[in-house]
């Protein structure tokens, strides 16, 4: 792994435009879940399974249970940002790295200092009615008892794109020119099996790194692939690079 993250290192000091496009596998080090692994949202003893409970047509029928499993199993305010999210706004702030484009929805980035975040499914930080537009914040979700309401009456609801909900347009198009225009693309945290973001990849015109703990289908394709910890790769090649990832 020494090795591989040299390379790494060496990639991000050639690099003049670098984007970092990330997925779960980036907060399960804040101790996030995600769905898949062994202590993921998939292993959850929940009547539904996660991608049932957390889609638009279950929350517009079922909103109480919706807001049960969302409180219980989705929001985690005391989360830190780990060695992922402060190496990528050190490489910010070091003029490398022009976007992070995340598929989490924690706002754990922008937590760590990254001031472009390019934000895939939404965020829990921010709540609207659905009824008048209002905005809420994270903390009326979490203090809420049952389905939370607006003065006017109308559902909160939170800025979170659920399954059965397209991707914003602009987001989408904001993504791609990111992806398209970056000399080197760094991948972290995915599988790259959920669609329509892991198709984005397609896109990239430059290198391409992969960091990942479990295989993905770029593994054989992609300038550089390491399995291991995202947090700890990144944090090491900065660490080579004279670019602290921490405060």
């Amino acid at each position: 792994m020494e090795q591989n993250v040299k390379e790494l290192a060496l990639l991000i000091q050639q690099a003049k435009s670098i984007v970092f496009f990330g997925g779960a596998g980036v907060s399960t080090e804040s101790g996030i879940p995600d769905f898949r692994s062994s202590d993921g949202l998939y292993q959850s003893k929940w009547k539904d399974p996660p991608e049932t409970v957390l889609s638009r047509r279950y929350f517009n029928q079922k909103p109480a249970l919706f807001f049960e499993f969302y409180r219980e199993k989705i929001l985690f305010p005391s989360a830190m940002p780990n060695n992922a999210h402060l190496a990528l706004a050190a490489m910010e702030r070091a003029g490398k790295l022009q976007a992070v484009i995340t598929q989490n929805i924690d706002g754990l980035h922008q937590k760590a200092g990254s001031l472009k975040v390019i934000e895939l499914h939404g965020t829990t930080l921010s709540n609207h009615c659905m009824s008048c537009g209002n905005s809420y914040p994270l903390e009326y979700i979490i203090n809420s008892h049952d389905v939370p309401s607006c003065s006017c009456g109308g559902i909160v609801k939170p800025d979170v794109v659920l399954y059965e909900e397209a991707l914003d347009n602009t987001v989408i198009e904001e993504a791609l020119a990111y992806i398209s225009s970056c000399d080197l693309l760094l991948i972290g945290g995915t599988s790259l099996t959920v669609y329509p973001a892991a198709g984005f990849i397609r896109y990239a015109q430059g290198k391409i790194a992969v960091i990942n703990r479990t295989p993905t289908p770029l593994d054989q394709t992609a300038d550089l692939f390491i399995q291991g910890s995202v947090g700890e790769t990144l944090d090491k090649a900065m660490s080579l690079l004279d670019l602290s990832g921490k405060n």
